[in-house]
Parts: C-alpha cells; structure tokens; sequence
C-alpha cells in the first residue's frame, strides 16, 4: 500500500469534487493514458491506476468507505494498514473483504453488492484519434469512419437465451446475485456475500443459449460510420458517438465512442483560437506609396489596402476572415504581418534612382539636424 497514490490526488480532484468533476477528469485521464492511444513506457500502468481510481470514485458506497477507512476498506490483505496493533494477525485477513466486513458493520453489505452485481453496468467509454487537414477544420467534413465494437445480438435482444422462456431465476442464489458464506476471522465467525459463482452476479441463468451469439448476448460488428466534423473545431477537441464503446454489464448499455481530432498544420495559415495569422511579403515601393494588393484567406483571395507608410511588422486586419465560432454563427479576424523585402540586382538606373533618393532622405535629415541644433544652444543660453 505505500507504493499506491491517493485516489483523488490520481484523478486530479479534490475530496469534495462533484460526480460530474470525476467523471470528466476520468475521461481526460484515460484519452491520456489509453494503451491504444500513448505506447510511452508507464502509460498502462497509469491507464489501471486511473480505472481504479474511477471505480473506487464513481461508486457511491465504495467512495464513502474509502473516505471513512481509506485503502483498508478494499485491500483484502491490508487489515494490518488500518489498525494499529494488529501486525501479528495479518494472515487471518486472507480470505476477508473488508468491504464486506464494514458493510455488515454499518448495514450497507447486501446493498451494495446487489447494486454493483445484479444490475445493469453501462460499459466503459472508448477513445480513437483521427488527423483532418487545416482546411477541413475551417470548413468542416463529413468523414467515413470504420470502427469495430459489440453490437447487443438481435436474435435475444441481449439476454443470451434462446427465448425469453429460457432465461430463469439462478437455483443457486434465487436471483439475489449474491451468497452468504461464513469466516472465521479474528473478530469471530462473520457471515459476507460474495458474488453468486453459477450465475456470475446477474441473479438469472438460461437453459438454451442463443444459437446466434452461443450465449453472449453481443456479437462483435465491423461497421463504417458517418462523422460530421463541424467547421471551427479545434485541435484535440473530442466529438461523442453515443452507444459506440465497449459494451455494458449484465444487459447494461454500451459506453461511448470518443473521437480526438487532430489537425494538421498548415504552410501558409496560423490559427490562434478563432483568429488565423499570415505573414505577407510585400515590396518598398509598395508600402511607402501605399497600394491595393491580394492577399490569400481560407475562403479565398481577397483585397486589401496598404496604407501609405506602412512598416515592416505592422499588422493589418481583415475582419471575419478567420475560423468560425462552433456555437455561434461569428467569425474570428485574419491579421496580416507585413515583412518588406529589400530589392536585390538592381540595375544601373535603378541605383540612380535610389542615391537621389537617398541623398534628398539626407538633406532632409540635415535641416532636421540645423533645426535641432539650433534648439540645444537656445537651452544652453
């Protein structure tokens, strides 16, 4: 037990956390960690410590224990972490739910295990990452996706009998799911339950199986499914196909299909949330006499005007020519970066030109300089 870490601390919640803040860490955690989707040496280990940790949270009854005895309420071995002075007896702990032993302290033993046995278990959500291009999250895509998951059989609806007729009560537990079997453990003889071994929990057995599923009640289906990627969507941002993951428990539903996104960059276009960015070579002449020009956006060329003196980095918008907003109909801005590029080869009139450019610029800066000197010997007067 010294090696385990605090399960609040391994979801990344506090102890007061709502059921709907474990539950959206716990998917986080598990995209993060999936054995399908992170091959870093420990992920799968991380990945069980997550799922363990969820299972203990997610319950009711086990999160209340384990807030009232910590690990001591789950680890049949651990008698000795839970109370002091009994280091000697932790043998006698190695057949002994604790949890059973609490519970038929506090009244809470056949409740709990019928609940968690007997009735339906939605299965577990799956997680799958696909790549789109920049254009495709811009303007959005509908995809064809094949996936391969268990479909409830459609011969028994599930149940895994033949007919409804052959679906009876368990003999063995009379459908509680659960028997009672007594131990000797250092408090004395105690009675727990364990799960019923004939009928696996469920409290109901069949006597003809399906002939379709041979008694499983799914059959694994290789299938190709529509995906609408809304335009805007960002990178990492998860899409839900509901009823699409691993399959339930005891004629539970089946878990969710999660679907990552992710976009590849593009050579031209930068996207900062809704706002996409482009760096723009434009020439001197240009940007000192200022011109229309065109210039590229994700939904085509269009023009724009610089202004008059512009300067090499300054930034020019083109309003609502960037990513659209996924919950609303708004679209961000499209902001140009000038660089201006310094002409190279130039030609013997060229250069002419640009030494009585140059020399005008000097005579310019001349006058300024008379002008200011002028002004420095009236402070010093």
């Amino acid at each position: 037990m010294a090696n385990k870490r605090d399960y609040y601390e391994v979801l990344g919640v506090s102890k007061t956390a709502s059921d709907e803040e474990i539950k959206s860490n716990y998917r986080k955690l598990a995209k993060k960690y999936h054995p399908d989707l992170n091959k870093e040496p420990g992920a799968e280990e991380k990945f069980k410590e997550v799922q363990e940790a969820y299972d203990v949270l997610s319950d009711p009854n086990k999160r209340a224990k384990y807030d009232q005895f910590g690990f001591a309420a789950f680890d049949s071995n651990g008698g000795a972490s839970g109370f002091n002075g009994f280091d000697g007896f932790q043998g006698g702990f190695q057949d002994v739910d604790l949890g059973d032993i609490f519970g038929s302290f506090f009244g809470g033993g056949s409740r709990r295990q019928s609940s968690q046995r007997t009735g339906p278990i939605k299965g577990n959500d799956s997680f799958i990452s696909i790549k789109i291009s920049f254009m495709d999250a811009v303007n959005g895509k509908k995809i064809e996706l094949p996936i391969t998951f268990d479909e409830t059989c459609p011969n028994c609806n599930g149940t895994g009998a033949q007919t409804p007729n052959d679906v009876v009560t368990c003999s063995n537990c009379k459908g509680t799911g659960y028997v009672r079997q007594r131990t000797q453990t250092i408090f004395g003889s105690m009675e727990t339950q364990k799960p019923c071994p004939t009928c696996g929990g469920s409290g109901k057995t069949i006597k003809n199986k399906c002939v379709a599923c041979n008694g499983k009640g799914y059959r694994k289906t290789k299938t190709k499914i529509d995906v609408n990627i809304p335009a805007g969507i960002n990178d990492g941002q998860q899409l839900r196909v509901a009823g699409k993951g691993e399959r339930g428990i005891n004629g539970g539903p089946n878990g969710d299909l999660y679907i990552e996104i992710n976009i590849t960059k593009d050579t031209f276009f930068k996207r900062e949330g809704k706002d996409i960015h482009i760096e723009l070579p434009i020439d001197m002449i240009s940007a000192s006499l200022g011109a229309i020009i065109t210039v590229p956006t994700v939904y085509g060329d269009v023009e724009m005007t610089i202004p008059e003196g512009t300067q090499n980095g300054q930034i020019l918008k083109l309003k609502s020519k960037g990513m659209k907003d996924l919950r609303s109909p708004i679209y961000g801005d499209q902001y140009v970066h000038i660089k201006i590029e310094t002409p190279k080869n130039l030609n013997a009139e060229q250069k002419e030109l640009l030494k009585k450019f140059q020399e005008i610029e000097l005579g310019k800066k001349n006058k300024n300089d008379s002008f200011f000197d002028k002004i420095k010997k009236s402070f010093k007067k």
